[in-house]
């Protein structure tokens, strides 16, 4: 296994990721998600969903009110803080593990933020919004800057590279340059390439074949395929059949040395990864904490 250790600080706490791969539990707090379609509309309902990833081994549990799935429309601000301040506030009450919240809005993150958020997961990478560089900044938390090829409107209509990985790795570098000149330190960045977003079937799977290139920018690497589109026109299945399809590319990520992996179905993603690393030689500490997931005991970061 090839995972390079990255040092990670998130509201004063400092992580060494590398050690094992970090899995992060989606809730999808919308109406019209391409993967649940709105099964966790309802506050109560994503709680009890969050609590769950989390006792199924989720890290971090990142909290969205607006789609990004390809043609989707914004929220306007105050319904989306509506949809994830309530959710998050709870599981912040009821758990210790990370939580993340999944928006481009300045606004909503300061709300997620103040509610208990550790994480701001920007899928434009501080550029919808340019007041979203100076929240971060300001509350410690930490970001995940993900690459997006137009927006989700327009993202999937005829996506074109020259270079896929180099423009990709150039994007993520000069977002990191912003963040850090806006007083985000290097260390409180997590990169993503943005697998689906602004990307061709062809492209999504290069992404994953070499995505060992992402760790030269020196950041923990968040990888997010779980049952996306790609996967379905593999499988010819629909997104809430595509769990073999999530385990393959899960499993191959761990050998290819990925930090964080943002999945749906934490419970058998959990099991496939920790028995991928366990075959790759994680080590015996490593061992040892999946040991430590499966009675309950470190089913979270602390």
């Amino acid at each position: 296994m090839r995972r390079e250790t990255r040092a990670l600080e998130i509201r004063g706490r400092r992580f060494a990721l590398g050690p094992r791969t970090w899995l992060m539990g989606v809730i999808n707090v919308t109406p019209d998600s391409f993967s649940d379609g709105g099964t966790y509309f309802d506050t109560a309902k994503a709680v009890d969903r969050g609590l769950e990833l989390v006792s199924q081994g989720a890290d971090i549990i990142d909290v969205g009110g607006e789609s990004t799935r390809p043609g989707s429309r914004p929220v306007p601000e105050a319904e989306e803080i509506g949809r994830v301040v309530p959710v998050i506030g709870a599981l912040r009450r009821k758990t210790q593990a990370l939580l993340s919240v999944d928006t481009t809005k300045a606004a909503v993150a300061r709300a997620a933020l103040d509610a208990g958020a550790d994480i701001v997961n920007d899928t434009s990478a501080f550029r919808f919004d340019p007041a979203m560089p100076g929240v971060v900044a300001r509350s410690g938390a930490g970001v995940v800057l993900m690459h997006m090829q137009g927006t989700p409107l327009t993202m999937q209509q005829s996506p074109r590279y020259d270079d896929l990985i180099g423009e990709i790795c150039d994007f993520l570098a000069e977002r990191i340059r912003v963040a850090e000149a806006a007083g985000v330190p290097g260390e409180r960045i997590i990169v993503d390439p943005g697998i689906g977003f602004g990307k061709s079937f062809d492209h999504n799977l290069e992404i994953l074949r070499r995505q060992e290139l992402f760790h030269g920018l020196g950041r923990p690497l968040l990888l997010g395929f779980s049952r996306k589109a790609f996967l379905g026109k593999i499988l010819g299945l629909p997104p809430d059949e595509r769990l073999e399809g999530t385990i393959a590319a899960a499993v191959l990520s761990v050998e290819r040395g990925a930090h964080i992996l943002r999945v749906h179905d934490v419970g058998p993603v959990a099991r496939a990864v920790r028995s991928a690393e366990a075959i790759l030689g994680a080590g015996e500490d490593n061992i040892g904490a999946a040991a430590a997931d499966a009675d309950g005991k470190a089913g979270h970061v602390r």
